[in-house]
């Protein structure tokens, strides 16, 4: 097979589609409020894991501070980044109330975990610039 044909394993494609799509997520806790700890990130990484497959998506990184968490996830063209993001925090923010009940009651942020704000930002792929350039190179027909 041709070197042109080689598979790239960071392209999803579909029937009409070949995609690269990343986003860069940033939840905050409710008043910035310091309630995880290394346990309670892993548990939060395990459970939006799970929430990614369910929307086709893979989370490709996962970190965070006792007040915030960020997430860079692969998802394909038909999620809608919003749902995707409604459906992290809720379900997470379920799983945790009811696992670390005591933790997070005590944190003052009552029985929520997240702001209802985020930060989300597309990345990958070449800066800006250079897609403007071979844009504007494109030859137009007279």
């Amino acid at each position: 097979m041709s070197p042109r044909w080689e598979p790239n394993p960071n392209i999803r494609t579909g029937r009409h589609v070949a995609s690269n799509l990343h986003a860069h997520l940033v939840f905050i806790t409710k008043y910035r409020r310091g309630i995880f700890d290394d346990e309670m990130l892993k548990r939060c990484e395990e459970i939006m894991r799970e929430v990614c497959e369910g929307f086709e998506t893979e989370l490709r990184q996962f970190n965070g501070e006792a007040d915030h968490v960020h997430l860079l996830v692969h998802y394909p063209p038909k999620v809608a980044l919003s749902k995707l993001i409604n459906s992290l925090k809720g379900v997470s923010s379920r799983y945790l109330r009811t696992e670390y009940t005591g933790r997070i009651n005590r944190t003052g942020t009552g029985s929520v975990v997240w702001s209802r704000s985020y930060f989300a930002s597309s990345c990958g792929g070449a800066p800006l610039e250079i897609v403007r350039q071979y844009i504007e190179q494109q030859k137009r027909p007279l």
